[in-house]
């Protein structure tokens, strides 16, 4: 071990750099490697989820469009058949309103800029800084 602090204390400046250089390009390899694998994981599981969310989305549209008619049939026991959908309709249009004055709401009480990813970001880049003086 006091071997190599003696070999790290008689290097030269340069020297020193370049084994800097050397690892933080390993580094920086490796990390790509890493994400590489990561995201191609990632997307294998987003493929097989997007698969069956959209099958899911498909089959409950159906059974929204197959129920809303239900509805409006059921309601023509009542009313007149136009006027019974024009009120299942009317429904769905004013549930459609407020959510999207909800989603208009959210929507603008939104942070646009990932603050936690900005702020490692900048810690890396002055732990980088240290590295280099």
């Amino acid at each position: 071990m006091d071997h190599q602090i003696d070999v790290r204390e008689k290097a030269s400046l340069g020297e020193l750099f370049s084994r800097l250089t050397a690892d933080l390009s390993k580094l920086v390899r490796d990390e790509v490697e890493l994400a590489k694998v990561e995201i191609n994981q990632t997307v294998q599981s987003a493929r097989t989820a997007g698969v069956s969310l959209g099958a899911a989305g498909f089959l409950g549209l159906m059974a929204f469009v197959m129920l809303s008619f239900a509805a409006a049939w059921g309601l023509a026991e009542v009313v007149a058949e136009g006027v019974a959908f024009l009120i299942v309709g009317a429904a769905y249009g004013l549930v459609a309103l407020v959510l999207a004055l909800l989603g208009r709401q959210k929507l603008k009480t939104a942070k646009p800029v990932p603050e936690q990813t900005v702020e490692t970001l900048k810690e890396d880049v002055a732990w980088a800084k240290q590295q280099m003086s």
